[in-house]
């Protein structure tokens, strides 16, 4: 949690600004693979939460016809693309494209005309396809879940945002193996990037809107 001197501080210098909610909207969802579920190999903390809040929201975006997409992290299967990320965290380096460390978790699955995004950085949007085809439905507004909070949703929203998308971070369907560095990430994103609401808050917002 922050207290109210650094709240204040934020406050004081004109950060924390309300985006605008303005359609039309799209979805991504980072990185819910069976890897990230798991707590014995990079899982833990609030994941399984934000995973079960996510069927909800990933309803609502099929339900409303938004574009949807899903990343997942595949190296490949020689480990010919390792790199700094995996320098640092070598256990990423099992993550192949028919491991099942890496397959997007069963109830979040896929369906057709959904894209699904290969990387192995912690952004979605480095070196992909996925802000043309965002762009290219039109997409103003993009709706993030996913994990780990700290790392792969927070470099993805950020990029989100210097592509010109006003993301909004929806905060029980993101998680982080570790509740500190998911805190601290909320606020930071709600400061500077993006918009943080709850499920419910989005839903609120999008009546509103409506």
């Amino acid at each position: 949690m922050h207290d109210a001197q650094d709240t204040a501080v934020y406050r004081q210098q004109g950060f924390g600004a309300s985006l605008r909610l303005a359609p039309p909207f799209g979805l991504l969802i980072v990185d819910f693979v069976e890897g990230f579920a798991d707590p014995a190999v990079f899982g833990g903390g609030n994941i399984p939460q934000a995973i079960a809040r996510t069927h909800g929201l990933l309803e609502l975006a099929r339900t409303q016809g938004w574009p949807v997409a899903h990343s997942r992290i595949v190296y490949a299967d020689d480990d010919g693309d390792a790199n700094v990320f995996s320098d640092k965290v070598p256990g990423m380096l099992t993550l192949k494209e028919h491991s099942p460390a890496s397959a997007i978790v069963a109830s979040l699955a896929p369906r057709a005309g959904e894209l699904v995004v290969r990387k192995n950085v912690p952004s979605a949007f480095f070196g992909t396809t996925l802000a043309p085809w965002f762009t290219q439905r039109g997409v103003r507004t993009l709706v993030v879940a996913g994990c780990v909070t700290s790392g792969c949703v927070r470099a993805s929203v950020v990029d989100a945002m210097c592509w010109g998308f006003a993301p909004v971070v929806v905060s029980d369907c993101v998680g982080d193996r570790a509740i500190g560095p998911h805190d601290a990430s909320l606020f930071d994103l709600a400061q500077k990037y993006a918009e943080v609401l709850p499920l419910e808050g989005l839903r609120s917002r999008l009546a509103l809107a409506a």
